[in-house]
């Protein structure tokens, strides 16, 4: 059970001002009244009536939140801007048998944004043709060459899925050579937007849908949910069958887990429901072929969870657009063959691979760079020859490192591309478009955690220092305000699957709906050894002598490693973390999976 704290937040439960990673442990703020009544009333284990409460959960919403669906939760398509006027066209097209070009990007929320919108275009009969660029030749974003292709095989209207927020001049051009472009996007676009026939997008200036937190596949599925109601209106399902749109929900849930949208309300629901579509991966039936075959191949089994989706699925999808073709992705996603499936998802298997071999080596580099940088500062890196289809990635390494913003740049001839993660607190990508409009780097944008950027290679080192006075005040801010925040403390009897199955229903986890993490106390620990590369697994145990499994994920070497293996002689720890079932041992066995330590 939970220790009894106090309704509000309390910094640092136990006395210690900073863990070894250099964070201070709060509780996270909960309404004990509200959980009492909410545990009473759904006769739901009182700690999750406590996770519930520290999200917001009272007790007027608390059904709604244990039982999310989408007929409480979804919106009329209509509060979208544009979208009558996207659905008008696409409805046009669908009526007359037109060819649809469909313009995607090569991560995973493009991808299975492609393969939604094609497989209910391919459900209802309709031609069209989809271009997925290449990341090393073409490129982000729409491109003139790649339109006139699609135009060369009969699409004079082309959609644009998660991308053409910033293609002005394309689009421009493009129209000017005579196509329709109906844009479906959720990145912040440039102002004034690009001339497009319609461009539905959550997070234009002008929208106020209030659904900014949707991914662009999220975004395609209320357009097919508004395309839908339009060709039932048309007539189009008299004597037809009408496409089951959540059949494919599980693409949906895909994109939202992988892009990082917050899990609140309406995304909650997109994922919880598509996660039933996907179905107990151990399973033959259900859910997206393709999808299934590559969780089974990453080792997934059992219900999925959004887990599942980010850490297995979905970094195997992206090794496509990183290292080979997101074409090989999209395929997996679109076929409802078998065998197929499994071919496909055994390439996908030896991309990620490949990845992982060239992200040890830029990852290798780029740590030694940011370890010479000075400490309060974002760490700006940069390597000659880098592979474009890792930085991200990297930059991600870096900033869980060194708890910094961080932005790693691929140069190669002068001409660099970079990609940017940043800590809460610091908005990096309305500092990369400030950027880019002072005419530091030659562009760039995103969203406040995540931003690419283009410049050249002399303009590394000014914007160094350009980024570094910018964002100085945030980043003094974030750094002093950084924390691990828990729900409690357990004891070490608690660690079993029985408890975690006690608070799934405060799933699906991810942004905005953060996973449960929990303090054990005054623990002991044994039985240290290494697993894999740079994972740590032991046995825990309290004064009682009750016992327990922990694994502290890529730790060996980093300062929770040195924690742990120093604490073998006896010396009692306290260890935060999330309580996870142990699929390897079965039965009611879990585990704790550390992400922080202190010494007691």
């Amino acid at each position: 059970m939970l220790d009894a704290l106090s309704e509000t937040t309390a910094p640092d439960p136990f006395g210690v001002p900073r863990s070894v990673t250099g964070r201070a442990w709060v509780r996270r703020e909960f309404s004990a009244r509200d959980a009492e009544a909410i545990a009473q009333r759904f006769g739901v284990h009182p700690v999750l009536a406590e996770v519930m409460s520290g999200r917001g959960v009272g007790l007027d919403s608390a059904e709604a939140f244990l039982r999310p669906s989408l007929k409480a939760n979804l919106p009329d398509p209509n509060v979208l801007k544009d979208m009558d006027a996207a659905v008008t066209r696409l409805a046009d097209a669908v009526a007359s048998g037109e060819t649809i070009g469909v313009f995607g990007d090569y991560d995973v929320d493009g991808t299975t944004s492609c393969a939604l919108f094609s497989r209910y275009m391919r459900e209802l009969g309709v031609p069209h043709v989809v271009h997925l660029p290449d990341r090393l030749t073409e490129g982000y974003g729409p491109n003139l060459p790649a339109f006139r292709d699609l135009g060369a095989k009969g699409a004079r209207l082309i959609v644009t899925l998660d991308c053409g927020a910033h293609a002005d001049s394309v689009l421009g051009e493009a129209r000017d050579e005579g196509f329709d472009v109906v844009v479906i996007d959720h990145h912040v676009p440039c102002v004034p937007l690009p001339p497009a026939l319609a461009q539905v997008n959550p997070n234009r200036p002008d929208d106020s849908s209030g659904l900014g937190g949707l991914s662009a596949a999220g975004v395609v599925f209320m357009v097919l949910v508004g395309l839908n109601r339009e060709l039932r209106r048309r007539g189009r399902f008299i004597a037809a069958p009408e496409p089951k749109l959540l059949q494919w929900l599980d693409l949906v849930a895909l994109s939202l887990v992988c892009d990082v949208m917050p899990l609140t309300g309406l995304t909650r629901t997109l994922v919880a429901q598509g996660l039933r579509v996907m179905g107990p991966l151990d399973d033959a039936a259900g859910g997206n072929i393709g999808a299934r075959a590559l969780a089974r191949i990453a080792g997934a089994k059992g219900p999925p969870v959004a887990s599942h989706f980010g850490f297995q699925i979905g970094p195997r999808i992206n090794a496509a657009g990183r290292i080979g073709h997101a074409r090989t992705a999209y395929e997996l996603l679109t076929t409802d063959d078998p065998a197929k499936a499994e071919a496909l998802a055994r390439q996908l298997q030896s991309l990620n691979g490949a990845r992982q071999g060239v992200e040890r080596e830029v990852l290798d580099e780029a740590r030694r760079q940011a370890a010479k940088k000075p400490e309060h500062a974002p760490i700006v890196v940069a390597g000659e020859g880098w592979h474009p289809g890792v930085i991200g990635i990297v930059a991600g390494r870096l900033k869980e490192r060194f708890h910094r913003p961080a932005v790693v740049i691929a140069t190669e001839g002068g001409e660099g591309k970079g990609s940017a993660r940043s800590v809460p607190g610091v908005d990096l990508g309305a500092a990369v478009s400030a950027a880019a409009e002072a005419g530091v780097i030659e562009g760039g944008g995103g969203h406040p955690m995540a931003a690419g950027l283009s410049l050249r290679a002399e303009q590394v080192e000014p914007f160094e220092a350009w980024l570094a006075a910018h964002v100085a005040d945030d980043l003094r801010r974030a750094t002093a305000e950084r924390s691990l925040v828990l729900d409690g403390t357990l004891s070490v009897g608690s660690v079993t699957r029985t408890f975690c199955e006690a608070l799934s229903p405060a799933g699906p986890y991810g942004q905005g709906n953060p996973e449960p993490r929990f303090a054990l106390k005054d623990i002991r620990l044994k039985d240290v050894r290494v697993v894999g590369e740079r994972h740590l697994a032991f046995t825990m145990s309290d004064r009682m002598g009750r016992t327990a499994r922990a694994i502290a994920f890529g730790t060996l070497g980093e300062p929770l490693g040195t924690l742990i293996q120093g604490a073998q002689d006896g010396t009692p720890v306290h260890l935060a973390g999330r309580i996870k079932p142990d699929d390897w041992r079965g039965g009611d066995a879990a585990q704790l999976h550390v992400e922080d330590g202190a010494f007691a």
